[in-house]
């Protein structure tokens, strides 16, 4: 089998080369995920705050149903949290993305 040696003079590099240009292409796209997750983050967050507000407001007015408003606001503002402690509890810390602001 003959490697295509794109201009280089030593073949034996380009599995070495092409190795290099895939992990810097996977680092470009975990900083774009990076910078896409600050509006999830800051949407939910902002969501579950609005949700544990109404949830108050429900309790105030006799509602059975606030409490878990409550709980469910207080599940989607801190879900980046939650799932960031999961994945380090279970060994898997290079799946944890931190936003960039």
């Amino acid at each position: 089998m003959k490697a295509i040696s794109l201009g280089f003079r030593h073949p034996a590099l380009l599995p070495l080369l092409s190795k290099s240009a895939v992990f810097a292409q996977l680092q470009t796209l975990k900083d774009g995920f990076g910078s896409a997750l600050v509006l999830v983050f800051m949407v939910g967050f902002f969501w579950g705050i609005f949700k544990i507000w109404a949830g108050a407001n429900a309790i105030s007015k006799g509602d059975s149903e606030g409490k878990g408003g409550i709980l469910a606001g207080i599940i989607i503002a801190a879900a980046a949290t939650i799932m960031a402690a999961l994945y380090t509890v279970f060994g898997m810390q290079d799946a944890v993305l931190t936003p960039h602001f």
